[in-house]
């Protein structure tokens, strides 16, 4: 499905057409807080994200999108309900691309507003449905929130925007149950060649929202389906990058970065795994510019075998541990050392590149 989807601009970034899935956050700081909202993207940014989306309910924040994008380097997407103003207000602004529900901005004469402005910018409209918003009719005839239900929906949104003389179109479909998102998403992709936002809306907090994004977001792009992806999680906003970074290299659809394997903890395991593995995984996060594995084993008997496709690693004992390159011992050293050569470590391999 990526490759036989329209190729839609988007600032700096392509998404469709058979170019690499991007990942998408949303700032959770007030846009009209132009300095806390440009920090924050500037993190994002640093940790991977793609393409960034605010949230505009007010014309402040409409205007705030003028010196937002001006101190960041990736795309920036205007969310808007209700007030088609908004919309405008945000285009003329500056934003990159806008993101509205079509059916509840006030008509189709806000609805043809918006596309105009839209299209005389030269940006896209993400447009879409989710089904906790699924209208009545639709649930009445399709006995409930389905599948077909929410297609229906999404296309019909979409040929909103296409009376309107308006092409440059990003669909999404979401729910919060993960079988009914895939099958929408599967529906979807049959009936229209525009690209899709793909995402487990509502998925809940950072773990159990990660794992339910895991299983949706990769079963659909493992079929093929799915242009750029958002995890939705109630936590920060840094952790849906994160998650969604390890998403695409589960699949091998993003290559590159830093890459921690752990084994379980068992009755082997002579040191505080868990902790040693939590550091070791906060340590990482400032090194994700090396493309290498890490491991983190607890038994210096048969860690380092074990984690030998690893490219460097440590592993536990008694009050020491080992530091071990592709199976091989470097070091022997105690325990509480072990991050700190670990660190030496990977500032080795980098100041060597």
């Amino acid at each position: 499905m990526r490759a036989g989807t329209k190729a839609i601009q988007i600032g700096n970034r392509v998404i469709g057409g058979g170019n690499p899935v991007l990942i998408q956050s949303m700032c959770n700081t007030k846009t009209e807080n132009v300095t806390e909202t440009v920090e924050q993207i500037r993190k994002l940014t640093d940790l991977g994200c793609d393409i960034i989306r605010v949230a505009v309910p007010t014309m402040e924040a409409a205007a705030a999108i003028r010196e937002i994008r001006r101190q960041i380097s990736i795309p920036l997407v205007a969310d808007i309900h209700f007030d088609y103003r908004l919309a405008l207000a945000s285009i003329a602004a500056g934003a990159d691309k806008i993101r509205i529900n079509p059916g509840n901005i006030g008509g189709e004469n806000n609805v043809r507003a918006v596309a105009e402005a839209a299209k005389a910018a030269g940006i896209p409209i993400r447009v879409g449905v989710n089904s906790g918003s699924l209208e009545k009719e639709l649930v009445a005839k399709y006995g409930g929130v389905t599948p077909e239900g929410l297609t229906e929906s999404a296309l019909d949104k979409v040929r909103m925007l296409e009376e309107a003389d308006f092409h440059n179109i990003v669909i999404s479909i979401k729910s919060s149950d993960v079988m009914l998102s895939v099958k929408a998403h599967e529906m979807i992709a049959d009936r229209t060649d525009y690209p899709l936002h793909v995402g487990i809306t509502e998925a809940g907090t950072v773990m159990m929202g990660s794992i339910k994004s895991s299983v949706g977001i990769g079963i659909l792009l493992h079929e093929g389906i799915g242009d750029t992806i958002r995890v939705s999680l109630t936590g920060d906003p840094a952790d849906e990058v994160r998650a969604a970074k390890l998403i695409l290299r589960s699949l091998g659809l993003r290559k590159g970065g830093i890459e921690m394997v752990s084994c379980p903890t068992c009755g082997r395991t002579q040191i505080d795994l868990i902790g040693l593995a939590q550091k070791t995984e906060k340590l990482l996060a400032d090194y994700d510019d090396l493309n290498i594995k890490v491991a983190v084993m607890g038994c210096v008997v048969n860690g380092p075998g074990e984690a030998r496709e690893a490219d460097l690693g440590i592993a536990g004992g008694i009050g020491e541990g080992l530091l071990f390159r592709k199976g091989e011992i470097v070091c022997k050293l105690p325990e509480e050392n072990l991050l700190d050569a670990l660190r030496e470590e990977l500032d080795r391999i980098r100041n060597s590149r």
